[in-house]
């Protein structure tokens, strides 16, 4: 009867997922060693990109706990590897698995662009602020070959669209060319994600994305460009880097954001078998203490996806977590609530084969 068979632990160099269970969607498959498995074991699992031709780009949500109501995701899957990525569950949805499949094999979407630009010369189109990079990072490691997010930008400048960026990539600053002048308008806001301090934590949870001090030193460029941007304390792990709080807001302040959020952390569907396999790998000693403050807040569950209720939790730690960012925040000069983007100025560049004007 055939062994079965775990790749070797060195074959994960760089991923943070330890499984690739399939997703709910797809068939069961079983990895099992015939005899005949030939990899070395410092072979790295590579990053494979397709392509997938958009019929639409901009997604529209109802959902009442968010502050935005469309966005724009040039890209399905993300090879920065967060292991707590509350999107890795879409990729069940592809016939794909949430674990190692969603950082190892991506969608690129080249035509976005185009899609883009169709949609928002629609007569109906009414502007609101677009979310780019809601589900994955519009700027991970494969944007630097493909530039889907930056003609994305070029065509939201043409139109003098409203945009906020979320994003852990210091790609950002590629574009800032496109970025400044926007900013200048009032049309764009950036938001950098900095989960926690720690390098060696950060290369564990989050293995493809830049170090923490190579965010800080985005947030200082694009500040100093003159583009605004909030530093987003997201994740919050209980137990883990909660202790971090103050100390990364007063780093996202001190290289120049004027705006701050947070997020705990989110584990739905399979998110929580991969948090917990990496928890029970990387840090044992907390892990018991990790999932009990989260099940704390969540009613005993390890989620709860309720509006309201499945960015923050609730209870008395829930709670504490929320003073001390809203002091943090004050003392720091922090806003929690920005002013608006701007979506009066925009307005339909000439298309090819419109009608010129007479006077």
């Amino acid at each position: 009867m055939p062994q079965e068979f775990t790749p070797d632990p060195l074959r994960r160099k760089a991923r943070a997922s330890l499984s690739n269970a399939a997703g709910r969607y797809d068939m069961v498959r079983d990895a099992v060693d015939d005899g005949w498995f030939q990899e070395t074991p410092e072979a790295v699992i590579p990053t494979e990109v397709r392509q997938e031709a958009a019929r639409s780009i901009i997604t529209y949500n109802r959902s009442p706990d968010l502050p935005f109501d469309r966005s724009i995701n040039p890209y399905r899957g993300c090879e920065h590897g967060c292991i707590y990525c509350f999107a890795r569950p879409t990729h069940a949805y592809l016939g794909l698995s949430p674990g190692m499949d969603f950082e190892t094999r991506l969608i690129a979407r080249p035509n976005a662009a185009a899609v883009l630009r169709r949609e928002l010369s629609a007569p109906r189109y009414k502007a609101a602020t677009i979310a780019l990079g809601t589900n994955t990072d519009p700027y991970q490691p494969c944007e630097r070959n493909y530039g889907i997010t930056r003609a994305c930008l070029e065509v939201l400048r043409d139109f003098n669209h409203p945009v906020a960026i979320v994003t852990k990539g210091a790609l950002v600053e590629r574009d800032l060319d496109i970025l400044a002048p926007m900013a200048a308008k009032g049309l764009v806001r950036v938001g950098i994600s900095v989960t926690t301090l720690d390098a060696d934590l950060s290369r564990r949870m989050e293995p493809r994305a830049p170090l923490p001090a190579r965010r800080l030193a985005a947030i200082r460029r694009l500040t100093a460009a003159g583009v605004p941007v909030r530093v987003m304390t997201s994740p919050v792990v209980p137990g883990l880097t909660d202790h971090e709080l103050e100390a990364l807001l007063a780093a996202g302040a001190e290289a120049g954001a004027d705006a701050a959020s947070w997020i705990m952390l989110r584990l739905p569907r399979e998110v929580s078998e991969l948090w917990q396999e990496w928890l029970a790998e990387h840090e044992p000693g907390r892990a018991a203490k990790v999932m009990a403050r989260l099940r704390e807040m969540h009613g005993g569950r390890d989620y709860d996806p309720r509006w309201g209720h499945r960015m923050r939790g609730e209870g008395r730690y829930a709670e504490m977590i929320a003073q001390r960012f809203k002091a943090a925040c004050k003392r720091l000069g922090l806003r929690e609530r920005t002013p608006e983007l701007r979506c009066d100025l925009f307005a339909r560049p000439p298309q090819p084969g419109d009608q010129l004007a007479l006077f």
